[in-house]
């Protein structure tokens, strides 16, 4: 069964978070091998700003290196996909598909099963996108999501398998602003019924309690990255995750942000 390593909030384009990406790419490729060995999940905020299309292609560029290097990359989109992060756009949705998916007729929830796992990736950012919703930060998986992911989790694709759940909003932070609108709706979908859940958007919580969950809504593992490249200064947490492994504690952070050169 493959290892997985948990990025989030890249914010490509920001300072220099670009930079900072691309160090943990060079770790990752460097520490982490056979590549083949190893899934990457990147739960939204790729980039910072959707509008900037110089933060797509720097984006995608690193995306394309990890790729190159052999390694498997799953990834769902963030407010800041979408627009600004406090002001999305709906015209990015499909954009967003095609730009990193490669085709617009991605339907989430994105189901990819690797080695007998199945990976579910939601989209936590397009519902709130209509005309009175899409100012600030807050998610919404939408009625039509759930039901689909309802059903996918009851189909035989899925329900023998181990299920890893990941999208951008953090379903246990309820601050007016940033929530996810359904957290109820996804919790009576999801409770007792998947094996983890990866998430991001709240940087700022700066101790490992802070990210952790464990044990939430019946779900053994639940991680929020936080940011993967310290957004202005928020430390997040490069989590490299063995399933095969059914003791949490086995988890640990792989420091990719620090210099090959600067390792004892």
């Amino acid at each position: 069964m493959k290892k997985i390593i948990h990025l989030s909030d890249l914010h490509i384009g920001y300072r220099d978070c670009g930079k900072k990406f691309r160090t943990i790419v060079d770790n990752i490729a460097f520490l982490r091998q056979p590549a083949e060995n190893y899934i990457v999940i990147i739960t939204g905020d790729i980039q910072d700003n959707a509008n900037e299309p110089s933060h797509t292609e720097e984006a995608l560029e690193e995306l394309g290196r990890l790729k190159a290097q052999g390694y498997t990359v799953l990834l769902v989109p963030g407010n800041h996909d979408y627009g600004t992060g406090s002001m999305g756009n709906p015209d990015y949705v499909p954009l967003f598909k095609e730009r990193f998916y490669g085709s617009r007729e991605v339907i989430y929830p994105k189901l990819d099963i690797i080695d007998e796992v199945a990976f579910i990736g939601l989209d936590s950012t397009a519902e709130e996108l209509n005309w009175h919703d899409r100012i600030l930060s807050e998610g919404e998986l939408g009625k039509e999501q759930l039901k689909r992911l309802t059903i996918l989790l009851e189909g035989p694709s899925v329900a023998e398998r181990k299920k890893v759940v990941y999208m951008h909003h953090h379903p246990f932070d309820f601050k007016i602003g940033r929530q996810l609108r359904d957290s109820e709706e996804l919790r009576e979908v999801i409770e007792n019924r998947v094996d983890m859940l990866l998430f991001g958007h709240y940087h700022r919580n700066r101790t490992t309690a802070g990210k952790v969950y464990h044990g939430v809504w019946g779900i053994p593992r639940c991680y929020n990255a936080g940011s993967s490249t310290h957004k202005n200064g928020n430390i997040g947490f490069h989590r490299v995750i063995d399933l095969s492994n059914p003791d949490p504690g086995m988890d640990y952070d792989g420091a990719f942000i620090q210099a090959i050169g600067s390792r004892q």
